[in-house]
C-alpha cells in the first residue's frame, strides 16, 4: 500500500538573514579564538544555511592562509559544498560535530533538489552516506522542518519529490553562469510573448473577418427580402380587376356584371307585353 507524506510548515520561519547578520557583527569585532568560537557557533545554528556574507568579513578572510585555514575552509564547505566532499577529505576540515554533520547533510539535500525535483532513496543515501531508509526520511523531515526544502516523500518508489527548495551561496566565479541562464530565460520568455502576440493579431483578425462576413451576409438577407417583397407586389398589382372602372367605358365592372342579367330579363319581359295575337 502507498504511503505518501506531504511535509510543509504550518508557519514561515523567521528570517534567516536576520540571524546570519547577528554572527556577521560578532565575526566582525572578534579575533583568535573568539573568532574561532563564532564561526563554530554559526556552522552549529539551526537557523543559518547560508553563510557568504561571513566569509567575505575580513577577519575570516584572513584565516584562509592562516593556521586556522581549516575553520576558513569548513566555513566554505557549509557554504558551497556537500557532505560527501567532507567525507572524501575529511582532513582539510575542522571535526564536526553531530549537529554540524547533520546541518551539512541538509545542505546536501538542498544541493540534490535544486538540481533536480524527483530524487531517488538510492542517491540521497549514496550522498549523505546512510544506509537505513528510515534514518534517512527522518534526515529530510527535519530538513522540511527547516524550512529549507517542501516536498512528499514516496515510501512505495522510495523517491523525494521537492516542491520547493531554498537557495544556497552562489560560488565566487558563478556568477557569469547564473547570468547567462537567466538570459537564455528572459529570450525564452521574450520569444513565448512574441508567440502569443502573434496568436492574438491573428485571432483578432480571424474575429474582425468573421463579423465582416456575418455583416455582408445579414444585409444581403434584408436586401433579398426587399426583392421578394418589391416582386411580389408588383406581381398582385398586374393580376388585379378594376372593380370601379365607368360601364359605359367598354369594361365591364363588377356592378355591371351583377345588373346585366336583371336586364336582359326585364329587356325579355318588354318585348313579350309589346306582342298581341289575333285569331
Amino acid at each position: 500500500m502507498t504511503q505518501d507524506m506531504l511535509l510543509d510548515n504550518e508557519e514561515p520561519a523567521k528570517s534567516k538573514e536576520t540571524f546570519l547578520e547577528k554572527f556577521c557583527v560578532l565575526a566582525k569585532n572578534a579575533t583568535g579564538a573568539a573568532l574561532l568560537d563564532v564561526l563554530k557557533q554559526v556552522l552549529e545554528a539551526p537557523n543559518v544555511f547560508v553563510f557568504g556574507e561571513l566569509l567575505v568579513e575580513p577577519n575570516v578572510a584572513e584565516l584562509k592562509d592562516g593556521p586556522d585555514a581549516k575553520y576558513y575552509n569548513t566555513l566554505n564547505l557549509f557554504a558551497y559544498g556537500t557532505y560527501k566532499e567532507y567525507r572524501s577529505k575529511a582532513g582539510d576540515y575542522i571535526e564536526l560535530s553531530p549537529a554540524m554533520q547533520k546541518k551539512l547533510q541538509h545542505l546536501t539535500i538542498v544541493s540534490l533538489a535544486i538540481k533536480t525535483k524527483s530524487i531517488p532513496y538510492a542517491l540521497l543515501q549514496q550522498e549523505l552516506e546512510i544506509d537505513n531508509v528510515r534514518h534517512l526520511e527522518d534526515i529530510i523531515i527535519e530538513a522540511i522542518y527547516a524550512d529549507i526544502i517542501h516536498g512528499k516523500l514516496f515510501q512505495n518508489t522510495r523517491i523525494l519529490e521537492v516542491e520547493y527548495a531554498q537557495g544556497r551561496d552562489i560560488p565566487p566565479g558563478n556568477t557569469g553562469k547564473i547570468v547567462e541562464t537567466l538570459q537564455a530565460w528572459v529570450n525564452s520568455c521574450d520569444g513565448v510573448s512574441s508567440c502569443i502576440e502573434n496568436q492574438i493579431k491573428y485571432a483578432n483578425a480571424e474575429k474582425s473577418k468573421r463579423l465582416f462576413n456575418k455583416d455582408r451576409v445579414e444585409q444581403d438577407l434584408i436586401n433579398l427580402k426587399k426583392m421578394l417583397k418589391s416582386q411580389a407586389s408588383d406581381s398582385d398589382e398586374s393580376m388585379q380587376i378594376d372593380t370601379h372602372g365607368p360601364s359605359g367605358s367598354g369594361v365591364l365592372s363588377l356592378a355591371d356584371l351583377r345588373k346585366k342579367p336583371s336586364k336582359m330579363k326585364a329587356q325579355r319581359n318588354a318585348g313579350v307585353v309589346g306582342l298581341k295575337f289575333s285569331k
